[in-house]
């Protein structure tokens, strides 16, 4: 099984980045095939629907997408909502990519959680058609500590991320039995 994740901050550091690497290490240890695109390290020009040809960066990264059976997507929460970088990441993609694929929502907020942009990016998973998991991952503020291991320092934030990085593999691997079963 083949999962994408896509970091959307361009900060170094950024709590939403490491977290998204805590669980590259998780489903890595689950033996799943993980691909990692880290926007801070892949940019990509903003979005036109006028540009002729996609940027080695863009095709890079939607290639990534349309091999992945499932995605995480994390984002910093800036202002209520998702980072430019990320949203400017998604308006390269289309239904095609994203339909019927599973998608866990990831932020990290400078406050308690960062609800709000949870919400936006599932409304945006909605409209490619892709499947939002039920669950969803929020790391507020009292929790941007990671241990030597680059899991969450706080016991409680770390079960709850097993939990729902579990939650959406196991929906994953249904929903990929549901398409080969389909062929």
């Amino acid at each position: 099984m083949k999962i994408t994740l896509i970091a959307g901050s361009n900060r170094e550091g950024a709590t939403s980045t490491s977290l998204l690497r805590s669980i590259e290490r998780l489903l890595k240890d689950q033996h799943l095939s993980v691909t990692f695109v880290d926007l801070r390290e892949l940019p990509l020009p903003l979005y036109s629907p006028d540009a002729e040809a996609l940027h080695p960066n863009v095709q890079r990264m939607v290639e990534a997408v349309a091999d992945a059976e499932g995605l995480i997507l994390a984002t910093p929460e800036y202002h209520g909502s998702i980072s430019g970088v990320l949203k400017n990441a998604l308006d390269y993609m289309h239904a095609g990519l994203v339909a019927g694929k599973p998608v866990l929502s990831v932020s990290s907020a400078g406050g308690p959680m960062g609800v709000s942009s949870l919400l936006h990016l599932q409304g945006i998973v909605r409209n490619l058609h892709g499947v939002n998991c039920p669950e969803w991952i929020s790391i507020g503020a009292s929790y941007h500590s990671f241990d030597s291991d680059g899991h969450p320092s706080d016991e409680g934030m770390r079960g709850r991320v097993d939990s729902a990085v579990g939650k959406f593999v196991d929906l994953t691997r249904k929903l990929a039995a549901g398409v080969e079963a389909a062929i």
